[in-house]
């Protein structure tokens, strides 16, 4: 049996394949750079091997092996294409890995592998057992039309999420906005959906579809600073500079918003009751929003009254002050 020239060549390949498992798995998870390292050296003298040999993989010919020596030539040729699924995969993850995004970038490696291994597996039935791949992918086909009918929502969330992932029109810890009004920091995206943590310690969990149908306003680009905008009405009786500049002053004092670009006083308008401004200033993230608002209204209310100047009533409240028809009426002929 161990006469036959391919006998020390099977041998050899099948021994070199299940080290290399081995040796694989001993390099943990944490060491992708050493994992890709061990499967191209093994990949690398597995092929050596069979080229010396003279065994080709991908050819459905076989000479005429029977006992021990079929088995290791099946053997040999299964572990070889698992080697070469694992080196193509590990390319896959070390790409990602050297271009920092490997959480946002799971959705397009998980789909790679999964066709890796498909590939793989169809070739290992059809060049190793020399099934018919014809009619095992016409069958499949039948299949996945059956499973899309009936998880016409999951592939939709699937297929979502790919584009999202493609697109990316977001990455893990970006702050976003729907259209909706719904708004939060994506903490994760898998196959299926999106989860938010909301402002209010809350996870949101959109399916992917639902969220690639809906207007989507990412507040961390092309930065995390985030502008807001607060209206004051002062006094009409004071100097619209006077009001510009103490305003101007409670802006610039303030700890909790970003001084570059520096805060804009707009005034927008003035009639015989008040003056209206609007601040225009940034806040570091869209979560800081809160405190520096409420920062900004103290200091502007101190600045005030150090600077003099009043706060001009609401405009609803001249409703109130003005007296209606009837008790004009009923004044005016008392005082007769």
């Amino acid at each position: 049996m161990f006469n036959d020239p391919l006998s020390l060549p099977l041998v050899l390949i099948n021994i070199l394949g299940v080290a290399g498992i081995v040796v694989w798995h001993l390099q943990g998870r944490d060491r992708p750079t050493a994992r890709l390292i061990v499967q191209i050296l093994f990949f690398a003298g597995m092929t050596a091997v069979l080229v010396m040999a003279g065994i080709l993989p991908h050819r459905v010919e076989e000479t005429q092996l029977a006992g021990v020596m079929a088995f290791l030539s099946i053997s040999a040729r299964v572990l070889w294409w698992t080697h070469l699924a694992w080196t193509l995969i590990g390319f896959v993850r070390i790409y990602i890995v050297l271009e920092k995004r490997p959480r946002e970038a799971r959705l397009l490696q998980d789909l790679i592998v999964a066709v890796v291994y498909l590939g793989v597996a169809l070739s290992i039935l059809g060049f190793v057992f020399k099934a018919p791949i014809g009619t095992l992918v016409a069958t499949s086909g039948v299949v996945a039309i059956i499973f899309g009918l009936a998880l016409q929502n999951t592939l939709g969330d699937v297929f979502s999420g790919i584009a999202l992932t493609l697109g990316r029109p977001f990455a893990i810890g970006d702050w976003i906005l729907l259209g909706d009004g719904t708004e939060g920091r994506v903490i994760e995206n898998n196959w299926r959906s999106t989860f938010l943590l909301t402002g209010a310690h809350n996870v949101v969990v959109l399916p992917n579809s639902v969220l690639a149908k809906v207007g989507l306003t990412n507040l961390s680009r092309p930065d995390e600073t985030h502008q807001i905008t607060l209206l004051v009405r002062m006094a009409a009786n004071h100097s619209p500079q006077l009001v510009e500049e103490a305003l101007r002053t409670a802006l610039q004092s303030s700890t909790r918003i970003v001084q570059d670009p520096p805060p804009i006083v707009a005034l927008k308008g003035i009639d015989a009751v008040a003056i209206e401004a609007e601040l225009q200033f940034r806040v570091t993230s869209p979560a800081n929003r809160t405190p520096a608002r409420n920062e900004v209204i103290d200091l502007v209310h101190r600045h005030c009254r150090e600077s003099g100047l009043s706060l001009a009533m609401p405009p609803q409240s001249y409703l109130y002050a003005l007296p209606d028809a009837s008790e004009v009426k009923l004044r005016s002929a008392s005082s007769l």
